[in-house]
Protein backbone atom coordinates (compact mmCIF):
# COMPACT_ATOMS: atom_id res chain seq x y z
CA UNK A 1 0.00 0.00 0.00
CA UNK A 2 1.41 3.36 -1.22
CA UNK A 3 1.67 5.81 1.70
CA UNK A 4 1.70 9.89 0.94
CA UNK A 5 2.72 12.87 2.74
CA UNK A 6 -0.27 14.59 4.16
CA UNK A 7 -0.60 18.53 3.50
CA UNK A 8 0.29 21.41 5.41
CA UNK A 9 -2.20 23.24 7.08
CA UNK A 10 -1.47 26.00 4.67
CA UNK A 11 -2.48 23.30 1.85
CA UNK A 12 -5.99 22.86 3.57
CA UNK A 13 -6.17 26.68 4.08
CA UNK A 14 -5.60 28.42 0.96
CA UNK A 15 -8.78 26.14 -0.48
CA UNK A 16 -11.30 28.73 0.61
CA UNK A 17 -9.00 31.84 1.03
CA UNK A 18 -9.79 35.06 -0.21
CA UNK A 19 -9.34 35.32 -3.73
CA UNK A 20 -9.56 39.52 -4.15
CA UNK A 21 -9.24 42.74 -2.92
CA UNK A 22 -13.04 43.02 -3.80
CA UNK A 23 -13.94 39.98 -0.90
CA UNK A 24 -11.23 41.31 1.50
CA UNK A 25 -12.73 45.00 1.61
CA UNK A 26 -15.70 42.90 2.48
CA UNK A 27 -14.14 41.93 5.71
CA UNK A 28 -12.73 45.45 6.66
CA UNK A 29 -14.19 48.69 6.86
CA UNK A 30 -12.30 51.08 4.76
CA UNK A 31 -9.39 52.84 6.37
CA UNK A 32 -9.96 56.49 7.57
CA UNK A 33 -8.41 59.81 6.86
CA UNK A 34 -5.76 60.04 8.68
CA UNK A 35 -4.56 56.39 8.12
CA UNK A 36 -4.17 57.64 4.15
CA UNK A 37 -3.25 61.08 4.51
CA UNK A 38 -0.17 60.06 6.78
CA UNK A 39 1.44 58.21 3.82
CA UNK A 40 4.39 60.54 2.44
CA UNK A 41 7.03 60.01 -0.34
CA UNK A 42 9.72 61.99 1.70
CA UNK A 43 11.35 62.47 5.21
CA UNK A 44 10.22 64.85 7.23
CA UNK A 45 12.20 66.59 9.84
CA UNK A 46 10.38 64.33 12.78
CA UNK A 47 10.81 61.12 10.47
CA UNK A 48 14.80 61.80 10.15
CA UNK A 49 14.63 62.43 13.94
CA UNK A 50 13.12 58.61 14.26
CA UNK A 51 15.76 57.15 11.82
CA UNK A 52 17.94 59.17 13.84
CA UNK A 53 16.95 57.34 17.42
CA UNK A 54 16.46 54.35 15.49
CA UNK A 55 19.22 50.94 16.66
CA UNK A 56 17.67 48.41 14.57
CA UNK A 57 16.14 47.91 10.97
CA UNK A 58 14.17 45.27 9.50
CA UNK A 59 14.81 45.09 6.19
CA UNK A 60 12.03 43.36 3.69
CA UNK A 61 13.48 42.14 0.39
CA UNK A 62 12.20 40.01 -2.62
CA UNK A 63 14.27 37.78 -5.32
CA UNK A 64 13.25 37.50 -8.89
CA UNK A 65 11.10 34.47 -8.23
CA UNK A 66 8.79 36.34 -5.55
CA UNK A 67 10.87 34.52 -2.74
CA UNK A 68 10.78 36.81 0.62
CA UNK A 69 13.15 37.65 2.81
CA UNK A 70 13.21 39.86 6.21
CA UNK A 71 16.91 40.06 7.45
CA UNK A 72 17.47 42.55 10.88
CA UNK A 73 20.34 45.03 10.76
CA UNK A 74 21.65 46.80 13.73
CA UNK A 75 23.90 49.14 15.05
CA UNK A 76 24.19 51.99 17.66
CA UNK A 77 21.14 54.54 17.18
CA UNK A 78 21.96 56.25 13.95
CA UNK A 79 23.62 53.65 12.47
CA UNK A 80 21.39 54.28 9.09
CA UNK A 81 22.58 57.72 7.49
CA UNK A 82 19.95 59.95 5.90
CA UNK A 83 21.27 61.15 2.95
CA UNK A 84 18.87 63.55 1.99
CA UNK A 85 15.00 63.63 2.17
CA UNK A 86 14.67 61.02 -0.27
CA UNK A 87 17.82 58.56 0.54
CA UNK A 88 18.84 56.58 3.71
CA UNK A 89 21.92 54.67 3.35
CA UNK A 90 22.48 50.43 5.75
CA UNK A 91 25.82 49.82 6.23
CA UNK A 92 26.60 46.42 5.82
CA UNK A 93 28.24 45.12 8.69
CA UNK A 94 29.91 41.33 8.10
CA UNK A 95 27.46 38.82 8.98
CA UNK A 96 26.86 35.54 7.44
CA UNK A 97 28.43 36.02 4.08
CA UNK A 98 24.75 34.64 2.76
CA UNK A 99 23.86 38.00 1.55
CA UNK A 100 20.44 37.20 0.45
CA UNK A 101 19.18 40.62 1.20
CA UNK A 102 21.92 42.37 -1.32
CA UNK A 103 21.29 39.61 -3.89
CA UNK A 104 17.60 40.42 -3.80
CA UNK A 105 18.20 43.30 -4.16
CA UNK A 106 20.83 42.78 -7.44
CA UNK A 107 17.61 40.91 -8.51
CA UNK A 108 14.57 43.37 -8.19
CA UNK A 109 15.85 46.85 -7.26
CA UNK A 110 13.41 47.27 -4.44
CA UNK A 111 13.29 47.27 -0.51
CA UNK A 112 11.23 48.15 2.47
CA UNK A 113 12.26 49.03 6.04
CA UNK A 114 10.93 48.83 9.72
CA UNK A 115 12.92 51.57 12.18
CA UNK A 116 12.49 49.94 15.83
CA UNK A 117 13.87 52.25 18.23
CA UNK A 118 14.18 50.48 21.54
CA UNK A 119 12.33 51.16 24.87
CA UNK A 120 9.80 53.26 22.35
CA UNK A 121 6.54 51.80 20.43
CA UNK A 122 6.72 54.07 17.36
CA UNK A 123 8.25 52.39 14.27
CA UNK A 124 8.82 53.63 11.28
CA UNK A 125 8.13 52.15 7.48
CA UNK A 126 10.40 53.08 4.87
CA UNK A 127 9.71 51.62 0.94
CA UNK A 128 11.78 52.23 -2.51
CA UNK A 129 14.13 51.38 -4.76
CA UNK A 130 17.01 49.74 -3.76
CA UNK A 131 20.09 49.47 -4.84
CA UNK A 132 24.18 48.75 -3.43
CA UNK A 133 26.88 51.06 -3.11
CA UNK A 134 30.38 50.06 -2.69
CA UNK A 135 31.60 53.74 -3.47
CA UNK A 136 34.05 54.76 -1.07
CA UNK A 137 33.48 58.38 -0.39
CA UNK A 138 29.79 56.88 0.86
CA UNK A 139 31.41 54.18 2.81
CA UNK A 140 33.86 56.34 4.48
CA UNK A 141 30.60 58.34 6.30
CA UNK A 142 29.09 54.58 7.36
CA UNK A 143 31.45 53.56 10.29
CA UNK A 144 29.17 52.86 13.52
CA UNK A 145 30.81 49.66 14.08
CA UNK A 146 34.53 51.73 13.71
CA UNK A 147 35.26 51.26 10.01
CA UNK A 148 34.19 51.13 6.74
CA UNK A 149 31.48 48.42 5.59
CA UNK A 150 32.57 46.38 2.79
CA UNK A 151 29.21 47.59 1.20
CA UNK A 152 26.06 50.05 2.00
CA UNK A 153 22.18 49.37 1.28
CA UNK A 154 20.61 52.50 -0.44
CA UNK A 155 17.20 53.15 -0.56
CA UNK A 156 15.59 55.42 -2.59
CA UNK A 157 12.51 56.50 -0.80
CA UNK A 158 8.97 56.65 -2.20
CA UNK A 159 7.05 55.91 0.64
CA UNK A 160 7.16 57.08 4.63
CA UNK A 161 4.78 55.72 6.80
CA UNK A 162 4.72 56.37 10.59
CA UNK A 163 2.75 52.94 12.40
CA UNK A 164 0.76 53.54 15.31
CA UNK A 165 2.07 51.79 18.46
CA UNK A 166 -1.03 49.49 19.13
CA UNK A 167 1.38 46.39 17.67
CA UNK A 168 4.41 46.55 20.25
CA UNK A 169 1.83 47.85 23.18
CA UNK A 170 0.28 44.54 22.64
CA UNK A 171 3.40 42.60 21.99
CA UNK A 172 4.29 44.12 25.74
CA UNK A 173 7.83 44.07 23.58
CA UNK A 174 9.65 47.14 26.18
CA UNK A 175 7.98 45.59 29.08
CA UNK A 176 10.84 43.14 31.06
CA UNK A 177 7.72 41.88 33.65
CA UNK A 178 6.15 40.59 30.47
CA UNK A 179 9.17 38.17 29.04
CA UNK A 180 8.96 34.81 29.15
CA UNK A 181 12.19 33.47 31.72
CA UNK A 182 15.04 32.30 29.75
CA UNK A 183 14.45 28.48 30.15
CA UNK A 184 10.75 28.79 28.53
CA UNK A 185 12.49 29.37 25.07
CA UNK A 186 15.25 27.04 23.24
CA UNK A 187 18.91 28.41 23.16
CA UNK A 188 20.01 30.17 20.00
CA UNK A 189 22.82 27.37 20.27
CA UNK A 190 19.80 24.66 20.38
CA UNK A 191 18.27 25.95 17.71
CA UNK A 192 20.99 26.31 15.61
CA UNK A 193 22.04 22.73 16.39
CA UNK A 194 18.93 21.60 15.08
CA UNK A 195 18.77 23.55 11.95
CA UNK A 196 21.91 21.93 11.21
CA UNK A 197 21.40 18.31 11.21
CA UNK A 198 25.05 17.20 11.96
CA UNK A 199 24.55 14.56 14.41
CA UNK A 200 28.53 14.91 15.56
CA UNK A 201 28.46 18.57 16.41
CA UNK A 202 27.20 19.31 20.23
CA UNK A 203 25.79 22.15 22.07
CA UNK A 204 28.96 22.96 23.67
CA UNK A 205 30.68 22.95 19.79
CA UNK A 206 27.81 25.82 18.59
CA UNK A 207 28.23 27.95 21.69
CA UNK A 208 31.63 27.98 21.36
CA UNK A 209 31.59 29.07 17.48
CA UNK A 210 28.58 31.71 18.89
CA UNK A 211 30.85 33.23 21.71
CA UNK A 212 34.11 33.40 19.08
CA UNK A 213 31.67 34.92 16.48
CA UNK A 214 30.12 37.80 18.80
CA UNK A 215 33.55 38.42 19.97
CA UNK A 216 34.91 39.47 16.62
CA UNK A 217 31.49 40.07 15.67
CA UNK A 218 33.18 43.44 13.61
CA UNK A 219 35.83 41.43 11.68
Amino acid sequence: MTSTLAGSAFDSLRLDAVRDQEALRQVYALPNDTAVRKQMTELTEQTRKLIGCSALVLVASVDAEGNCDVSPRGGPAGFVAVLDSRTVAIPDATGNKRLDTLQNVLATGRAGLLFVIPGRTTTLRVNGRACVSTRPELLSQLTPVGKPPASALVVGIEEVYPHCPKSLLRSGAWKPEQWLPADAQPTSAEVTLAQLRMPELTIADIERTEEESLKYRYE
